[in-house]
């Protein structure tokens, strides 16, 4: 970290300040120029706040110059990460395909979307059984009723599943019923307790990111995880909220490049919530595969007419099948694959 004192500071105020930081284990050097003295502290520089130390008499500016997540940073691991969900890969050369609808309904549909899912060619499938909704008077999802038709489903197609944990009391019956894949949706993007708790498990995690999220905001959110000992996090860009009102969300298809930059973990897009709109989301999925994306989450229902659950965003099997035609073509340009 670097401390700026004020170019009216004192002595008194530079060993204030000299005195702090040795009182947290760091070594302070300390720079005068001819206008400004700047301080640095070499140690670990997390356990010291900036905001404190900007508290203090004749500081002007603290700065952290050594990122505050490190087990997600790439800085640390110069090599991708690639995650092993049942032998199919997500990172490196390998793009994945993760599809389904948004909520589990019933065991027919359920059934239909599995297939569906297996003849497209998708090897993940996902599934709300738990669903965050704003109003409190929607649909909110089947519930544990919901894993056990889905898990069922998914098992005759041999399909691993991908479902939403909303709270961590819940975490027990997702590992009842073997969930393959953890997602934390963008509002528990900063639901602390919830990301130690799954830090705990070593399950692979899609980390959506909050819909008014910064990208350091939603890195540190993957450390919080990481933190606990599971590495296998997922980060997934689902669109930020902005003043547009024409679709859903704003794909930030530049956090895409960022993230491969500040991070070795795998990077994949939900064009689905993105949009809002199902005619969005073939284009939306180009552009983020095109961008390096290392995969997609593709809401599909077999019949999106009769959807409980975002109706509008879902595709159905023959676009998903179209869709995966098109985007195995952009890999192969791009000098990945689709299995």
């Amino acid at each position: 970290m670097i401390i700026v004192m004020s170019n009216v500071a004192t002595e008194e105020q530079i060993e204030s300040v000299i005195k702090r930081i040795e009182e947290k284990g760091l070594e302070a050097n300390v720079s005068r120029g001819t206008e400004r003295t700047v301080i640095g502290a070499i140690g670990d520089e997390r356990s010291l706040d900036p905001e404190l130390l900007e508290s203090l008499p004749g500081v002007e500016q603290a700065l952290h110059i050594v990122k505050p997540y490190k087990i997600v940073a790439r800085e640390w691991h110069k090599e991708d990460t690639v995650i092993d969900i049942q032998g199919n890969l997500i990172g490196g050369k390998q793009i994945q395909i993760i599809s389904g609808p948004c909520s589990v309904e019933t065991p027919d549909q359920m059934e239909k979307s599995a297939k569906a899912v297996k003849a497209a060619g998708v090897r993940l499938m996902r599934g709300g059984a738990f669903k965050p909704r704003t109003s409190p008077y929607t649909f909110q999802g089947t519930g544990v009723e919901g894993l056990e038709m889905f898990r069922k489903a998914a098992d005759k197609e041999g399909l691993p599943i991908v479902t939403e944990l909303m709270d961590a009391r819940q975490l027990d019956t997702f590992m009842k019923y073997k969930v393959d894949v953890i997602q934390i949706g963008t509002r528990s993007m900063q639901n602390f307790e919830l990301l130690k708790e799954v830090g705990k498990v070593n399950v692979p995690v899609i980390l959506k990111r909050g819909m008014s999220a910064t990208i350091s905001e939603w890195l540190m959110a993957a450390e919080y995880i990481a933190a606990g000992g599971n590495h296998n996090i997922i980060f997934c860009e689902r669109g930020i909220r902005t003043f547009e009102t024409y679709y859903r969300n704003v794909l930030d298809v530049t956090a895409i490049p960022v993230l491969k930059k500040e991070t070795h973990l795998p990077v994949i897009v939900d064009p689905s919530h993105a949009g809002g709109k199902a005619w969005m989301v073939a284009a939306l999925s180009r552009a983020a595969i095109a961008a390096g994306a290392d995969g997609l989450l593709v809401e599909m229902h077999p019949n999106p007419c009769e959807a409980w659950c975002d109706a509008d965003q879902a595709i159905n099997p023959q676009e998903l099948i179209s869709l995966m035609a098109e985007l195995r073509g952009i890999a192969k340009v791009i000098g990945r694959e689709i299995l």
